[in-house]
């Protein structure tokens, strides 16, 4: 027998064994059961992945709800009233009494203005910043002086309802106790939520109308602590021995801040006073000098100039110097 007939016999065969091999043998060796037993059981894996992956894309959808909600919130909260900002001034005016001292301020603004000027225009707009400009700035500095009042009285306040409660005292008593020996403005603040408990209000409702009459981040914080303690419970004279501390830690950081900053601000303050400074002691010494930029066109000119390029410096090293904590 030819011996390549032979070796074309023996490879074939064992190439048809080879291929038997490959074909049977997952199936006598339990190979292919155990690829199904694996299938099987990644299939309710992938099916709980999907499911988290759907329960994740709806709990973020609902964070994101929820951060559209408070977002728009506080855009209303924003947007006040007249009364709230009256309120929150700590002035027992209404409507028509902010109208009438607007009125007074308008007239006794332009009286003054024309009266040093001369000029109509200039006393018409001495009425409009009268009217407009200046009942609001006063408004607004008396909202910043009284919040700064009550930040600086609040972490007395908390002391005390701590000590009355590590005494034994209800809240409500210490609250009370608050509202009738404080500083103002936290005696009144105070008194107002007793009123609100009186009228039915729950605490935690009637303690979140304070950060409506005094939006300050001390009173927000007032606040959330009751509204947790209401529903979770816990030791809370040690919550609001903590909120005073770090109530005081603010200011000391705040107080801090503005330490360091201060000579800053005096450098900002003396760059700023410096040419009506020197304007004026020249024009004292030297009137027909000076008096050019007030009388020929380009000395109006240049004056505009100077007088934009010296509020944006102002306004510039007035946002490098002032800092929110």
């Amino acid at each position: 027998m030819d011996l390549s007939f032979i070796a074309v016999v023996v490879l074939a065969t064992l190439a048809a064994g080879g291929v038997a091999y490959a074909l049977f043998y997952p199936m006598l060796s339990g190979q292919a059961r155990a690829e199904k037993r694996r299938k099987e059981f990644a299939a309710p894996v992938a099916a709980r992945a999907l499911d988290r992956e759907a329960q994740a894309r709806a709990k973020r959808g609902q964070i994101a709800q929820s951060l559209k909600e408070i977002e728009n919130r506080e855009n209303a909260r924003n947007k006040l009233t007249l009364e709230q900002r009256i309120s929150q001034a700590g002035l027992n005016w209404d409507r028509k009494k902010f109208y009438m001292v607007s009125a007074a301020m308008a007239v006794g603004t332009a009286v003054v203005l024309f009266a040093l000027s001369g000029n109509a225009l200039v006393g018409l707009a001495g009425l409009f910043i009268g009217a407009l400009g200046m009942p609001l700035w006063f408004l607004q500095h008396s909202r910043n002086r009284r919040l700064k009042k009550f930040a600086n009285e609040f972490p007395n306040a908390l002391d005390v309802i701590t000590r009355g409660i590590k005494a034994g005292l209800p809240l409500n008593d210490c609250i009370r106790i608050v509202a009738t020996e404080a500083a103002e403005p936290v005696r009144t603040e105070f008194r107002l939520i007793i009123e609100s408990q009186t009228l039915g209000l729950p605490l935690p409702d009637a303690v979140a109308k304070l950060y409506e009459r005094m939006p300050c981040a001390e009173a927000n914080f007032f606040g959330i602590v009751l509204a947790i303690q209401q529903k979770t419970g816990g030791n809370l004279s040690e919550t609001l021995g903590n909120l005073s501390r770090v109530i005081r830690d603010r200011r000391k950081m705040r107080d801090k801040i503005q330490a360091v900053s201060m000579e800053a601000k005096a450098s900002a303050g003396i760059i700023a006073c410096l040419p009506p400074s020197v304007a004026a002691m020249v024009y004292l010494t030297s009137p027909r000098y000076i008096e050019l930029l007030w009388i020929t066109q380009s000395g109006k000119l240049a004056l505009i100039g100077c007088a934009v390029w010296m509020l944006i410096g102002v306004l510039v090293m007035r946002k490098m110097i002032n800092f929110n904590i």
